[in-house]
């Protein structure tokens, strides 16, 4: 594990282990799938939860009005979601107003409220809705919470170290977010704000690849067209896609509105009556 997904020695068990999913008491808690990745957030801002996404199954266990959310799995020690009261077991519905519908798109909105802000987290427990109030903290890069017993030892005094050179570091690859549909036939991205400056739209899903006689290649889909649109609703992440695709499948076209070359322009997107939904994501754990 690098600093740069730390969780706290507790959570860190958790994860690393069986990565078993909280479940309501009286109820066994259950392994997670393909479709109900662990995620943890990471960056400068700092939540301090582990949390899967929510499938059709889990929403009935829970009793959900509707499958959408996260569900918590582990809470930091001493974290801001630990102050904030949110517990293991409680699935996050809204961030700061906005619907949350998978872990990616969570884990973009936490990246992006900066330390210190406020952030209203509408979470469901126990079959009803409550409103948690969280102070997002400053993650400290490299530092891993201890056992208490741990905590209790005085480390030895270091000894003076003389100043270092200073040493050019290579390159490192970073690993790439993606989202592959096999149902669409292709592989996709979330856009970066640099990104989606550079494509002229505010927010999309990146194309990165086409697959040979899928539907898309057959609607017009091209490597490096920016899907802004599907079936007339905005779009951010694959996972939004694919839901919009599958409340849709049982229409037999969906108008896919796309930027290529700085021009927008609509798709017809004909779908397959034997696709199976929905598409099946893969991506690093952050």
């Amino acid at each position: 594990m690098t600093s740069r997904t730390l969780v706290s020695g507790i959570c860190a068990a958790g994860f690393l282990a069986a990565a078993l999913v909280a479940a309501p008491p009286g109820e066994t808690p259950r392994a997670h799938t393909a479709s109900s990745r662990i995620v943890v957030s990471r960056g400068n801002s700092y939540l301090g939860v582990a949390v899967v996404e929510i499938i059709a199954d889990r929403a009935k266990q829970l009793h959900l009005k509707e499958e959408h959310g996260v569900e918590v799995t582990c809470v930091d020690e001493g974290s801001p979601a630990a102050k904030a009261g949110l517990r293991p077991g409680d699935v996050v519905l809204e961030y700061n107003g906005e619907r949350v519908e998978g872990g990616e798109q969570f884990i973009r909105l936490v990246r992006e409220t900066p330390p210190g802000r406020v952030a209203k987290l509408l979470v469901w427990r126990n079959g009803a809705n409550q409103t948690l109030t969280a102070t997002i903290g400053q993650r400290q890069p490299g530092i891993m919470a201890l056992p208490d017993d741990m905590l209790a030892l005085s480390p030895p005094p270091m000894p003076e170290i003389p100043p270092m050179p200073t040493i050019r570091m290579p390159d490192i690859p970073r690993a790439l977010m993606s989202w592959r549909s096999p149902v669409l036939g292709i592989e996709s991205e979330s856009l970066n704000p640099q990104l989606a400056e550079f494509f002229g739209v505010k927010e999309g899903v990146l194309v990165r690849s086409v697959v040979a006689n899928s539907i898309a290649e057959k609607a017009g889909f091209k490597a490096g067209d920016v899907i802004i649109k599907v079936d007339g609703e905005k779009v951010a992440t694959p996972r939004e896609i694919s839901g919009i695709l599958q409340s849709a499948r049982a229409k037999k076209t969906v108008q896919i509105t796309v930027v290529r070359h700085q021009k927008e322009f609509v798709l017809n997107l004909t779908l397959e009556e034997n696709s199976r939904w929905p598409a099946v994501g893969t991506r690093e754990l952050l």
